[in-house]
This record gives structure tokens, C-alpha cells and sequence, in this order.
């Protein structure tokens, strides 16, 4: 099977590096040979190996009929949308790695597919390496996922990091991640939440089988933490991390992004750096944790790869993914009950427990002259309310492990 890659970025040049070297594996897990025949970039790449295959014209991908299947690495959503849309049309089979371009035409590309008898395959798209897409289309489908919970974005997990082990503010810790290349120059997609609230929709479309928008998913970044956020989490034996989560209640589906306090009984509390872990509940398997890098040119090459194989071994079959046009709708956070970690001024403490007093409250050792407190079991809308009446200088809920 001959394919093309359009994009040779970070993770276009790994899946050439892998159809190049892993050759005789690759060809006994897909049953026949699988080769690179063209790769689209508008740059030139001198002395490279890919600068045989070369072309700057994606006519030259789209007209070939030798080419079945095409590896999409380029990231965002034009021109990426415009030419999967046509390469799907024209009966070749799409794998990604773009949540961004997943998040937002999943749906359509999927029935393309589908009606084509042909395969939209995207699981580098969401946990780089780890194998979770599959995993959800089959290995749950006895089951009904209820509950999905986990570090979804390594940016971010490297930065918590070291804001937890270097006791440093988050403005210093972004810059030395950018200097490392962990960060973009615009980091705003990552640490506000963004990327991980697309690839949350993305994994709870595949749970309810139905669209979820990923502009539906309330959604908190990271960047009003403080180094004495992280020291009042050492105190309570907690670490903080970005979690991305989706839970079945009730029928009804609730999505957040948020920063949150991890208890030590919890997997989650040992995923540092720009790893990942995403725990999934089903109704009868319970608790299943899957960990592994969630970024990096060779783990998401491999990753893709694999979606490659897949395609090789389904010629002519399209390989089911529940994931209807139907719109999933998502429940308003405000009646959901949190635990609430809350700092405010000394100066407000009398005050704070007064507008907080119909709530069980925890008091906390004081810092810095502030008054830090957890509020139990209340919900979201009764904590707006009260928020507005005291000045509150940070909040981060906890994670409860028995939800969990």
C-alpha cells in the first residue's frame, strides 16, 4: 500500500522516519508492504531523505490513484479540513493527528468515510502514544463508559510540575517551557484550557456515541495559579493538575476543564511532566487507567502508524466508530456539587464566613496574611453567589476520590 503525508512538522517527519525504518515489523502487522510515496510541504528540506518524495503540490496527492490511504500532520483547521474533505470524497482513506481539526469535523468526516467504505482514523489526536480511541471503540463496547477523567495535555502537566517541585510562579516556569520547546510561543491554546477541552469532547463523543461540542465544555486554564497555591497543596497531601473530564449522571452529561486538587489515593497524582493519564470508569469494568507520553515526534508517530496498519488491514471495509450527527447536550455545571479550595485577604475572613456559613467549612493554616479555607460539598451556583460577596483571591476545586 503506498500513502502520503501531508505536513513534515515534528510528527510528519516521525511517521517517515518509522514507515522508513520499521519496515519489516510494520509489513507483518499490515500483511503487505506499506510505503511512503509523497509528502506535501511548502518548504524545501535539502540533503533530507524525504527530499525525493518531495512536493509542494497537493494535486500531486489528491490525482494519484496509487495512493490509498494519507497521513494528515499539519495541524489546525485550514487547509486541513479542505483537503481531508476531498481526499475522503475521492475514496482515500484519512488517519490524523489534529484534535483541533477532529474536535470540529469529526462528525462529517466520519459519514464520509462511512459511506465511502473506507477509514477517518484519528487516535494519535488525542493522548499522543497512549492507545485510548481504540480502546473505547472496542474494548469498552460491552460496557457503557460513565466516567472519564485525566491529564490530557502535556504542556500544562510539565509546567503544574514544576511549579510543584521548583516552588516557582507560573510566569517563570511558561518561559523556561517555551526555551525547552515543551510551549508554544502562543501558549494560549494549552494553558487556557482550549486543548484539552477539544480532546475531552473528542473522547465523550465516543462514549455517548453522539456530538459533543467542544465549545459546550466549561473550561479553566491554569494561569492564575501561584507558587502558594502549591504549598497549600502539600499541606493537604495534594498535588495540582489540569483535569479534563466527562460523567454520565442520571442520564445526563456533564464536560469541564479545570484545575484541581489530586489526592494521593488517585493514579492521577503520579503523572508529572508531559506525560499523560486518563482513568475511565464503565458501568461494569469500573476504574481503567491508561498512562503513557502524550506528546513527542516518535510516541504520536507510532500512534499513527498503527491507524496506517489498521487502514491496510480494512481495504474496503469501514471500521465502525459510534459517532452519530446527533447532538449530545451538556448539562449546566451550576447545580454540580465541589469541594472548594478558597483563598482570600485576612482582611475579608470574618466575612467570608459569613457568606459562607450555610457551608461545612474547613479552616486552613494561614500564609501570607491570607485566610484559606475548603468548603464542602457545594454547588457550583451557590459558590458563584457567594463569590461575589467577599474578595477571593483564588479558588481550585478538589477532586473527590469517592467520585472517582
Amino acid at each position: 500500500m503506498k500513502i502520503a503525508i501531508l505536513g513534515y512538522g515534528t510528527i510528519g517527519s516521525g511517521v517517515f522516519e518509522v514507515f522508513g525504518t520499521n519496515v519489516d515489523n510494520i509489513k507483518k502487522r499490515a500483511g503487505e508492504e506499506i510505503t511512503v510515496k509523497r509528502v506535501l510541504d511548502l518548504r524545501e528540506f535539502p540533503g533530507d531523505p524525504v527530499e525525493a518524495r518531495l512536493t509542494h503540490d497537493f494535486r500531486d496527492i489528491a490525482d494519484d490513484p496509487e495512493i490509498e490511504c494519507v497521513v494528515e500532520t499539519m495541524g489546525g483547521n485550514e487547509p486541513a479540513y479542505t483537503f481531508l474533505k476531498e481526499l475522503l470524497l475521492k475514496g482515500k482513506s484519512v488517519c490524523t493527528s489534529n484534535k483541533e481539526l477532529v474536535a470540529n469535523h469529526g462528525t462529517e468526516l466520519l459519514e464520509i468515510a462511512r459511506q465511502k467504505k473506507i477509514n477517518f482514523l484519528f487516535e494519535a489526536s488525542v493522548g499522543g502514544a497512549i492507545p485510548i480511541i481504540r480502546p473505547l471503540m472496542e474494548s469498552f463496547s460491552g460496557d457503557e463508559i460513565i466516567d472519564i477523567c485525566g491529564i490530557i495535555n502535556g504542556t500544562t502537566n510539565y509546567i503544574l510540575t514544576k511549579m510543584d517541585r521548583d516552588g516557582a510562579d507560573y510566569a517563570d516556569v511558561l518561559a523556561e517551557a517555551q526555551a525547552k520547546g515543551f510551549a508554544e510561543r502562543n501558549p494560549e491554546a494549552d494553558v487556557e484550557g482550549h486543548d484539552a477541552a477539544r480532546k475531552i469532547a473528542i473522547l465523550a463523543s465516543l462514549a455517548c456515541g453522539a456530538e459533543v461540542d467542544f465549545r459546550d465544555v466549561y473550561t479553566e486554564g491554569i494561569t492564575k495559579l501561584t507558587a502558594l497555591d502549591f504549598e497549600y497543596a502539600r499541606r493537604m497531601g495534594r498535588v495540582i493538575k489540569l483535569i479534563a473530564s466527562m460523567r454520565k449522571i442520571d442520564g445526563k452529561v456533564f464536560s469541564t476543564v479545570r484545575p484541581m486538587l489530586i489526592p494521593a489515593e488517585t493514579p492521577l497524582y503520579t503523572v508529572n511532566d508531559v506525560f499523560n493519564g486518563i482513568l475511565v470508569n464503565g458501568r461494569f469494568s469500573k476504574s481503567i487507567m491508561f498512562y503513557g507520553s502524550g506528546a513527542g515526534k516518535l510516541p504520536t508517530a507510532s500512534a499513527v502508524a498503527a491507524d496506517v496498519i489498521e487502514v491496510a488491514k480494512n481495504r474496503g471495509r469501514n471500521i465502525p466508530i459510534v459517532w452519530s450527527n446527533k447532538k449530545q447536550p451538556i448539562e449546566d455545571r451550576m447545580e454540580q456539587k465541589n469541594d472548594f479550595f478558597i483563598r482570600v485577604k485576612h482582611s475579608d475572613k470574618h466575612k467570608a464566613k459569613e457568606v459562607f456559613s450555610g457551608v461545612h467549612i474547613d479552616e486552613l493554616k494561614p500564609e501570607n496574611g491570607e485566610f484559606a479555607f475548603i468548603a464542602r460539598n457545594m454547588a457550583e451556583k451557590d459558590y458563584e453567589e457567594a463569590a461575589k460577596k467577599v474578595d477571593i483571591i483564588n479558588k481550585i476545586r478538589l477532586l473527590n476520590v469517592a467520585q472517582r
